[in-house]
């Protein structure tokens, strides 16, 4: 038996347990900040020779070696033991040791929605409509692309790919770089070497897979659609949304990563590469849509919260997906500040289905049917025990020419379960009851119609009281219609908030349309990834975060092509600040999955304005050096801190001895995740309207049971000054055991309206109790 210690801050070893002493390798990332990355050949060599101090020779070492990351920042991967990893983490110039893992995707109408439109305003009023994007570039971290879509064809009268561009077009299977890459679509890479170590050899001839760029599983195609694809005329899916289809940015560039693969899942070593090439190649944003649910791990130990840091250093923005494990509290996913994290919600468009009854009662659902289907309406327990749709239910009877009528509360039962069941069961249909608050059509792998408790409650009564024991059914054709159901309301699947790991950080930023989501599809792919669904599509609905994420990229690569000197984070504050509170009918913004109003925790400062995001009036602005006291709280050591970011001459490191809040961190929301004493934050704002000489005046919306004070509440900016702090001061006026309650606070010059969420939870009766209990035990004393 041997003790195995680990060290992964530089910090005292920490004894993990006794185990075996093993030789099984598995895939570990070793990194090392931003040490000697000025020279990639250098850097790749002092990998090599960190690597072989724990094998017997260099090329054992070689061969080990899985990537070695020389371009944004110092790391490397490589197949090594428990041990060896372990006498890695002991060197001094080490910031981290963290096993790679598998991260997993989070799977037109919608720019018309949020007042993006395609055609300029008549007085050019709109910059953002006037370059659509044209001088930026999207890297795309996904399953790949499919080249042919013409999405990805040039727009007319394109520039030429910008002087700034390094990157490659790779070729491979099925791709060839000559006629896949064009003006729009300007960059492919793929990366295997992880994902082989981990999962297995990739073997293309007994799956659709194709070692290149090319996407095999669609989703990469659907959300580099979504951000940059090209302007298409008469797009629909059989029909449905039909309309011109266009990204948010849809002159910007495209390069493609391939970093996930047709089964949905993404090394952490390939997303480091990825990360290491896109901030040499010159992109401009960074899309992705894909995450760890919890536990979330520190940042050093995360290839996304890595990644993502050192992109921002170098002024790119980078946007991640919330995840789907919502509505529970604490679900969100990707949480680093110095990202954009894209929850989801839904846009104005439905598609309403009739459903008609013999006695000629008559219902609405939804589905994307296109025939007039006429059978009987057959309740589930017939053909599956206890009336649970799952095929595990199954009574092994046929029900050819019957539409099924399941309850999502029978079982309880997912969709997708009760689909495998009546199509198992050859049936003719589906109806499918669900919560009112969990209705969202997709396209689906048999005839199913959704409908809520209420209507599949009278349904279920009327077939109960039908004395011959068969009703008639007639399921009609459906119909697109917009502008017919309140919108936004966030996806019941979203996550959400507080952040498991960093409480004081608001997650999710923001909300973007994530619901029944347009765009192109690869025609060799069935639009349900089925082997048995022989329909093919060069335009599909899709939900899910994974599509919100690339609304949000698409909208900062519009704010990168007319604000090319804002930082990522100024522009993630431009468009905090400026974020829909209200749906369309100037009502709350509803929490789909409660039917409740919506807080922070579940659209962060609101749904995506891209109008008003591209002039804010104020933006709060950070750069690397702002997030010291974030890496202090999170262990690091002064050197480890020099050895992370380029600090200027100026700036020392002085981190203090106790963990401290981060809620002074220049965020554009404020959150206070224990709130037991007074407090005062500290916000600086910068002035970036037309107008150089600006007045502001603070309104305050106090969180029950907080009294907040501002000062100053006016702010003056002139040609002489434009950047003011300001501070809020918070007291509690409660005894609360950790509620959250929310408020506001706004800034307007009249014109402006730049708006942060104010976030805090009193928890002020331990302390009363323990004041309590000090009072009573010196009065027994005395």
């Amino acid at each position: 038996m041997t003790t195995i210690y680990l060290s992964f801050l530089g910090l005292a070893f920490i004894s993990l347990c006794v185990v075996e002493t093993v030789s099984t390798s598995d895939v570990y990332i070793v990194y090392l900040g931003l040490k000697d990355v000025n020279d990639p050949i250098l850097t790749s060599n002092y990998h090599l020779n960190l690597l072989s101090g724990v094998f017997q020779s260099e090329e054992e070492a070689k061969q080990s070696m899985i990537y070695s990351y020389k371009h944004g920042f110092s790391g490397f991967s490589a197949k090594i033991n428990f041990t060896q990893a372990a006498t890695l983490a002991e060197m001094e110039q080490v910031i981290s040791v963290f096993k790679s893992r598998i991260l997993r995707l989070h799977t037109t109408r919608s720019w018309d929605f949020m007042g993006l439109n395609l055609i300029p305003t008549a007085d050019h009023s709109n910059p953002l409509q006037l370059t659509h994007g044209d001088n930026t570039i999207v890297g795309l971290f996904d399953t790949g692309v499919w080249p042919e879509s013409k999405s990805f064809h040039e727009e007319s009268n394109m520039h030429p790919i910008p002087r700034t561009w390094k990157g490659k077009c790779v070729g491979g299977q099925n791709f060839n770089p000559k006629t896949a890459c064009n003006l729009k679509l300007i960059g492919a890479r793929y990366y295997l070497k992880g994902y082989e170590q981990e999962r297995a050899p990739l073997n293309t001839s007994e799956t659709s897979e194709y070692r290149s760029p090319r996407d095999a599983n669609g989703h990469g195609t659907h959300t580099a659609s979504i951000a940059v694809g090209s302007t298409v005329k008469t797009a629909s899916f059989f029909g449905f949304g039909q309309g011109t289809a266009r990204g948010g940015a849809p002159r910007a560039r495209l390069a493609v990563y391939k970093v996930c693969w047709e089964d949905g899942k993404c090394s952490e070593a390939d997303i480091l590469a990825a990360f290491d090439d896109a901030i040499n190649d010159g992109v401009d944003v960074v899309s992705a849509s894909f995450g760890s649910p919890s536990p979330l791990l520190p940042f050093y130990n995360s290839s996304t919260d890595i990644g993502s840091f050192h992109a921002m250093q170098k002024g790119i923005s980078v946007i991640f997906s919330a995840g789907n494990n919502g509505p529970d509290p604490s679900s969100v996913q990707n949480v680093a500040p110095w990202s954009t994290c894209v929850a989801a919600s839904s846009i104005d468009r439905s598609f309403p289905t009739r459903i008609l009854l013999d006695n000629g009662f008559s219902f609405t659902g939804e589905s994307f049917n296109t025939k007039h289907i006429q059978a009987n309406l057959v309740e589930a327990r017939r053909y599956f025990r206890g009336g649970i749709c799952r095929i595990d239910k199954w009574r092994n009877k046929s029900a050819v020419g019957a539409v099924i009528l399941c309850f999502s509360t029978q079982g309880p039962v997912e969709i997708e379960d009760a689909e495998t069941a009546a199509l198992a069961a050859n049936a003719t249909g589906l109806i499918f009851v669900n919560s009112p608050t969990r209705q969202f059509v997709e396209v689906d792998i048999i005839l199913t119609v959704r409908v809520d408790l209420i209507q599949g409650t009278k349904l279920y009564n009327y077939m109960s009281q039908c004395k011959t024991n068969q009703t008639k059914v007639s399921i009609f054709p459906s119909k697109t219609v917009i502008k017919q159901s309140p919108a936004p309301v966030v996806a019941d699947f979203s996550s959400r908030g507080p952040s498991s790991i960093s409480p004081d950080i608001l997650k999710p930023d923001i909300s973007a349309p994530g619901i029944s989501i347009l765009a192109a599809w690869p025609p060799g792919i069935s639009p349900t990834s089925t082997d048995f669904d022989e329909r093919s599509v060069e335009w599909n609905f899709q939900s899910g975060t994974s599509m919100s994420c690339p609304h949000v990229s698409g909208v900062v690569a519009l704010l990168k092509s007319v604000h090319p000197d804002w930082s990522p984070a100024a522009i993630k504050s431009a468009i905090m600040t400026t974020a829909y509170k209200r749906d369309m009918n100037d009502d709350t913004i509803l929490s789909g999955g409660t039917n409740e109003e919506s807080s922070p925790f579940d659209i962060g400062s609101g749904h995506l304005n891209p109008l008003k995001a591209m002039d804010p009036g104020l933006v709060y602005d950070m750069n690397a050096d702002d997030y010291i006291l974030f890496l202090c709280n999170y262990g690091y050591t002064k050197d480890q801190i020099k050895n992370l970011i380029n600090l200027s001459p100026r700036t020392t490191v002085n981190c203090p001895k106790q963990h401290t809040t981060y809620a002074n961190l220049n965020y554009p929301s404020i959150t206070v995740s224990s709130l037991q004493d007074t407090m005062t934050i500290k916000r600086t704002v910068r002035h970036v309207g037309a107008k150089r000489t600006s007045i502001y005046i603070a309104s305050i919306v106090s969180p029950h049971g907080v009294e907040v004070t501002v000062w100053p509440r006016i702010l003056f900016f002139s040609y002489f000054c434009d950047e003011i702090s300001y501070y809020v001061t918070l007291k509690p006026q409660k005894l609360s055991q950790g509620r959250y309650d929310y408020g506001e606070i706004v800034w307007s010059d009249g014109f402006h309206t730049v708006r942060s969420p104010l976030v805090v939870c009193v928890d002020t009766a331990a302390l009363a109790s323990a004041i309590d209990e000090s009072s009573q035990a010196l009065d027994h004393e005395v």
